[in-house]
């Protein structure tokens, strides 16, 4: 599901290598302005639909999320001028508001605290296989010559197709927790039960409460969850948003930048299951994330000093770094905050609100890629890297504080204890308890 999802956001990169703002007739700013735009309903409306997702259960909430954005990415193709365009845009954005943070939330109820860095980027890591296959399949439409339909037109109606399919068979498919099921006998449902109690949350089930949505937010460790959740992911919609209009910059037919896209993709998704498979196993985030940021900002720093025209190789391998750096922090700092709240109602509120903080973020990268900037985008490239400056630096000072308070806590009881050396339902009262330990 998340794969047609991120096919459906990126796609629009693709037409426009096919010269869809030359057919719309797009003038000055439009294209940098619909992408920015639908940044806008994505990031507001991820809370309110996180919170519907944890009443009504992901079973429902997040086919029917699906069922929208696969119908307006279809329509995109019957759009004839920019104000067109724009208005499906926003509907799209905000059916895709509520998915990813749905679905982060959807696996905290199924995935211990080990387990679930890695599943999130099974499931987030689609998105570099989508930009892949959104590559592929364009490389072949944009050859299908038709007196009437355009090629990223057929584009739209086949990716936009194939979303609504998938959703109706989600609908049949998801359970809306493990104890539903269907697929799971009755002793896997209560083995399924017990490892929720044991490193997951402090009871197995929770009904909807708005009150407890919300009770973490008063913490002083809040702010700098914000400041992170603002800054990573903006590195992830520049990379994600133009990686064919960077690829373009080396001088290739629209075929062969499409086509060149595939390869970076292919790469940062190897590299985003090692690295999140490398954090589940050692049970650590904080220096997996900076990994993260680093790699990308590497790309990111000779992407903007270097002449990519004479530099190509060098280009293009920096677009490599920029993959495969890029997406890592949307798995591991999602898991990380879920890791450390044991409440359900607390977990579908805070996912919620940082992931659409993440998506308002991805208006800088889209408000600095403008066409003036062009073919350098030298404010793009530096505003991406200042903000993963800045989420490194939030992320090891969060970090390395949870690391010392854990040492303290063990010196006051004198005896290490680790995260996963107390069963979740004995730390009733999370933080307050003498065994509460972070997951760092």
């Amino acid at each position: 599901m998340y794969f047609f999802n991120a096919v459906d956001r990126s796609n629009l990169g693709n037409a426009k290598t096919d010269g869809m703002d030359k057919d719309l007739g797009f003038t000055g700013e439009q294209y940098s302005l619909l992408i920015l735009l639908f940044y806008v309903p994505n990031g507001l409306c991820d809370l309110p639909l996180n919170l519907l997702t944890k009443k009504w259960s992901g079973r429902i909430m997040l086919p029917t999320l699906m069922v929208g954005w696969g119908a307006c990415a279809l329509l995109q193709c019957a759009a004839h001028n920019f104000a067109g365009m724009l208005v499906i845009r926003l509907l799209l954005g905000a059916f895709e508001a509520g998915f990813f943070a749905g679905v982060v939330f959807y696996l905290t109820l199924f995935y211990t605290r080990g387990e679930l860095g890695f599943r999130i980027a099974l499931f987030f890591g689609s998105a570099l296989l989508a930009a892949a296959f959104s590559g592929l399949i364009s490389y072949g439409v944009f050859q299908i010559n038709h007196p009437h339909i355009q090629g990223w037109k057929w584009l739209f109606l086949i990716e936009g197709a194939m979303t609504v399919i998938i959703a109706v068979v989600a609908y049949v498919w998801l359970p809306a927790s493990p104890t539903t099921a269907w697929f799971l006998n009755e002793t896997e449902k209560n083995v399924a039960e017990q490892r929720t109690l044991r490193d997951l949350s402090s009871k197995s089930h929770s009904n909807f409460s708005i009150k407890e949505s919300f009770q973490s937010w008063k913490s002083l460790k809040f702010l700098p969850w914000l400041l992170i959740s603002f800054t990573y992911p903006v590195a992830f919609a520049t990379t994600s948003n133009f990686l064919p209009q960077i690829v373009q910059r080396l001088g290739y037919s629209v075929v062969k930048t499409n086509l060149w896209t595939v390869a970076p993709n292919s790469v940062g998704f190897v590299v985003l299951l090692v690295v999140t498979y490398s954090s589940d196993y050692f049970r650590e985030r904080t220096f997996h994330i900076v990994f993260s940021l680093c790699v990308s900002l590497v790309g990111l720093i000779i992407l903007a000093t270097i002449d990519v025209l004479h530099n190509k190789a060098v280009a293009y391998f920096a677009c490599f770094l920029l993959a495969s750096g890029a997406y890592i922090p949307s798995c591991l700092v999602h898991s990380w905050h879920n890791n450390n709240n044991l409440n359900e109602n607390s977990r579908a509120a805070t996912t919620g609100l940082l992931v659409g903080l993440g998506n308002l973020g991805g208006i800088l990268s889209a408000a600095t890629f403008r066409a003036e900037y062009a073919p350098k985008y030298v404010p793009t490239l530096v505003a991406t890297a200042a903000c993963n400056v800045t989420c490194i630096v939030m992320t090891l000072g969060l970090g390395i504080w949870m690391k010392m308070e854990n040492r303290r806590r063990d010196r006051e009881v004198g005896v290490v204890i680790r995260a996963e050396d107390v069963r979740t339902d004995e730390l009733g009262e999370g933080e307050a308890s003498p065994k509460w330990r972070y997951f760092t």
